[in-house]
Parts: structure tokens; C-alpha cells; sequence
């Protein structure tokens, strides 16, 4: 299926969605000055999740095997152990990469070649919806109850350290968690990868609204990386070229024995070889050709907030797929633009070549 987006160019359902209009246009001045004023006027969320010199203690909530952003965010966390303490790594279902047990296959790939198996544990999650799922929750095994319950059990551990919740498919195991467990609101930061705010849209938002409408009307410190296709404001301009994987990630990481199968066939000892195979195997898009890192974005600005800038506004809620905004709501809500593409691309690499293990 081709879309067309700011010049960009999609043959898969993978971030591009079908039923997206074709011509995105620029923010309003009603939304322009609705974001500014909420930026001035707002109290500012804890952005903390851990004291100053502390690692952050961390979940990622992925659908691994949707295209290949999910791979490079994992492996990106995985490589920063002086920054991230990971406990976990859980995955869900979406509408690409098939069912729930595909989308474990490809996170244990990559914890794998990170050299971090078994100690870094993945956890299925929610094949389903949140709707779906949300009246089973007081039943022994609901879809999605090995995620759920992990997530409830980390974010009530005893510490001082905050537990980042880092979504970057769709929101069900995070809000079927909140449902669950209500206690856990306040011992948790949710950042999200996904939405086009303020336009309507994009991958992980329509996989699963509802889940995003009840996070959206719980307390919970709620941040959104925002993806905004095609324009240079939001997740979506964080590229790579198939040129940069091919001369940059050959060999990056540690080697492992015994190699591991990829998705798309063959063999590999290291991920640096995996990303270049999954980035031939891709469709690119642009001049000169890329392929967007949603994901990992995420994760660099949960390492470094500077790397983005932070919007705080009141919540906004969907009706019927389109955001509706609620200036004088007391529920506060981050949204993350302006994504510092150079210096986000440079630490990547940086830590594909001087990686610290997470754990160690």
C-alpha cells in the first residue's frame, strides 16, 4: 500500500496507516497558541525517575517485530547500562508482524545478539484490546497477565527510584496494568512513542485508542514522544540511511556464540550486522533513502531529556479517532517535539560502538 506523506513514501501498514489523509496540514494558530500558553502558564510533570547519579529504572513495552525501529530502541536501551536499570522488556500485539508469539521471537532475537539472554527477562503481553481485555482482569491468565501483573509487581517494588514505563506500540498493557492496579499511578512515569497530535492518526494511537483515552483520564504522569509524519517537528525525523547502517553498524556489539537466526533468514553474531539486514530488507523513503527510528527516540530522550523539547498543556481527549482539546482541563499531560536528530543519530552510534551491557 503506497502513502505518501511530506514526500515520504510507505508500502506497509507499518507507522502508516491506512485511511490517513494524504496532505497533513500545519497546526492551526488555535493549536499554536493553546501549546504556548499551556507551556507558560502549566505546572511542569516530575520528569525525574531516579536521584541525580542513579540509574533509571526502566520497562520497555514494545511490538517487536512491526518493523524495525523496535529492534534498534531495545538494542539502544540494552547498550546503555550506565544509564538504564532494565527490568524487563514486554510485548504486545499490533496489526504488523503477526501474533504475540512473533513479537516475542524478534525481542528475544535482539536481547540475543545483545548478549543479555536470559538475564534481561520478556514477557508477553496483550494480544488483544483494551476493551477487549479490561472486565477480564480479576480472571486468572487474561490476555496479556504475564506483562500486566510484571509491570504491577516492578512499579510496586520498594525503591527510590521511580519505574519509567516506556510504551512504543500500543498502550494496552500499560493501561490494562493502571486498570488492574490503580495504586500504581503515582509510582510511574508513562512515556509514549506515538500520536500525530494534533492531527489525527498514526500506527500506535489507532492499534488501540481506547487504552490511550483511559491513560489520557487517569493521574499518571503521562509524557507522548510525538511522531507527526513527515514533518520535522516530531519522532519521524529521526533517520537513518540505509549508507549510515551499512558503514557504521557492521560488527557493533558484543559477539555472540551461538549465532542467532533473523527474521528475514540468515545468521548473525552481532546486532550491528542484524540492523543492517533488517534495513535491506525495508522499504526506504526519502532523499537520499531512510527509515524513521520512532522508537528509539523514545528511549533517547528518556536518557536525555535536552535532546527534545518538553510542551506541557492540559489533556487532550480523541473522539471518533480526532483530538479534541481541553484547554481548561486540571489534567496535565508532556508532549515531546523537536527532536534533536544529529545528536540523537550520534549517541546511537556512539553506543552501538562503546556499549555498557545493561546489568553490568
Amino acid at each position: 500500500m503506497v502513502r505518501d506523506v511530506g514526500g515520504l513514501r510507505s508500502r506497509r501498514w507499518d507507522r502508516y496507516p491506512p485511511g490517513r489523509p494524504e496532505n497533513i496540514e500545519m497546526k492551526t494558530p488555535r493549536l499554536l497558541t493553546l501549546l504556548t500558553c499551556a507551556a507558560l502558564a502549566a505546572p511542569t510533570l516530575n520528569l525525574s525517575a531516579a536521584p541525580a547519579g542513579e540509574k533509571i529504572r526502566v520497562i520497555l513495552d514494545t511490538d517487536a517485530n512491526n518493523e524495525l525501529d523496535d529492534q534498534h530502541a531495545i538494542a539502544y536501551l540494552l547498550f546503555n547500562g550506565q544509564v538504564f536499570d532494565v527490568e524487563g522488556i514486554t510485548v504486545n500485539r499490533t496489526r504488523n508482524g503477526g501474533d504475540i508469539q512473533a513479537q516475542y521471537a524478534e525481542a528475544l532475537r535482539v536481547v540475543q545478539l545483545c548478549n543479555l539472554h536470559p538475564q534481561i527477562k520478556i514477557l508477553r503481553g496483550a494480544e488483544g484490546s483494551f476493551d477487549e481485555i479490561k472486565s477480564q482482569l480479576d480472571r486468572a491468565g487474561f490476555d496479556g497477565a504475564e506483562a500486566v501483573d510484571y509491570i504491577i509487581d516492578r512499579a510496586r517494588a520498594t525503591s527510590d527510584r521511580r519505574l519509567v514505563l516506556l510504551p512504543v506500540g500500543k498502550l494496552t498493557n500499560i493501561a490494562l496494568a493502571l486498570a488492574k492496579a490503580p495504586d500504581i499511578a503515582s509510582k510511574v512515569r508513562v512515556v509514549w512513542l506515538g500520536s500525530n497530535y494534533p492531527e489525527p492518526g498514526e500506527y500506535n494511537q489507532v492499534n488501540d485508542e481506547p487504552s490511550l483515552n483511559y491513560i489520557l483520564e487517569t493521574r499518571v504522569d503521562f509524557e507522548i514522544a510525538l511522531v507527526r509524519y513527515g514533518k520535522p517537528s516530531g519522532t519521524d525525523a529521526v533517520r537513518a540511511t540505509l549508507d549510515e547502517i551499512r558503514k557504521l553498524m557492521p560488527g557493533q556489539g558484543p559477539r555472540v556464540v551461538p549465532p542467532v537466526t533473523g527474521r528475514h533468514g540468515g545468521e548473525f553474531s552481532t546486532f550491528g550486522d542484524y540492523s543492517v539486514n533488517l534495513f535491506e530488507h525495508t522499504e526506504l523513503h526519502g532523499n537520499p533513502p531512510s527509515r524513521a527510528l520512532f522508537d528509539m527516540a523514545a528511549v533517547a530522550i528518556v536518557k536525555n531529556p535536552a535532546w527534545a523539547k518538553a510542551v506541557t498543556m492540559p489533556a487532550p481527549i480523541l473522539k471518533n479517532g480526532k483530538w479534541v482539546d481541553r484547554p481548561d482541563h486540571s489534567r496535565q499531560i508532556i508532549l515531546w517535539e523537536q527532536f534533536d536528530r544529529e545528536a540523537i543519530m550520534k549517541d546511537f552510534y556512539e553506543s552501538m560502538k562503546h556499549y555498557r551491557l545493561a546489568g553490568q
